[in-house]
């Protein structure tokens, strides 16, 4: 299955440092959006904030993002990207490049394009369809 084999994918070009769809997202949101809250981190991914705070934790003991003051909350402090976790994006988003340039290679753009929109349709439509299926409103 396609879906597997990209998560296999991208645990093998990111190494031990970029293990994980959700330390990766967070790294990711972290420099790209800047300094965020726990609970801002979990809303941004419809996730709950009990589970990211273990990805979280363990993100800053690698030393890869840095608690900061939060002067609108005493209990929920901002994290941000530390230097070493911003240059992990930078090697992340790199081997991204790297890797997508090589597999698009002998592509179309009109192929790209019509891929491009039929998975885009294909997310709309479980985004907005799956409650129905399941009978739920």
């Amino acid at each position: 299955m396609l879906a597997d084999r990209l998560v296999w994918l991208a645990e093998h070009i990111h190494g031990e440092e970029g293990r994980g769809a959700a330390r990766r997202g967070i790294l990711r949101g972290l420099a790209r959006f800047g300094a965020q809250t726990v609970p801002e981190m979990a809303r941004a991914r419809g996730v709950t904030r009990q589970s990211l705070q273990p990805v979280v934790d363990r993100l800053e003991r690698d030393g890869l993002i840095e608690r900061r003051d939060n002067p609108r909350h005493r209990r929920s402090p901002r994290f941000d990207v530390s230097d070493a976790g911003r240059a992990l994006v930078e090697r992340m988003d790199d081997n991204d490049t790297r890797v997508l340039r090589a597999v698009g290679r002998g592509l179309s753009a009109s192929d790209l394009a019509c891929t491009s929109k039929t998975l885009r349709a294909v997310r709309e439509r479980f985004e907005v369809r799956w409650r129905t299926a399941l009978g739920q409103t």
